[in-house]
């Protein structure tokens, strides 16, 4: 009986040290899924400076040609 016992109180044991390093895992990933997004927002931060937008083209002028300049061939 005293064997049961051991067993049961070792199991609890493996359980809480389970918990325990479940709990700092999910924290740490956590602080780096936090960090990778700062990371990246400070990315385009930085390259939005770097780099300006390119400059708009010039929309095309549109000319008026009359269909009897062009000649039929």
């Amino acid at each position: 009986m005293t064997v049961l016992w051991i067993i049961a109180i070792a199991a609890l044991v493996f359980a809480l040290m389970a918990l325990a390093i479940a709990r700092h895992t999910a924290r740490r990933l956590a602080e780096v899924t936090h960090m990778y997004w700062q990371l990246k927002s400070e990315y385009g931060e930085l390259k939005a400076k770097v780099d300006p937008p390119a400059p708009r083209a010039a929309a095309p002028q549109q000319t008026f040609v009359p269909l009897s300049s062009i000649k039929k061939t």
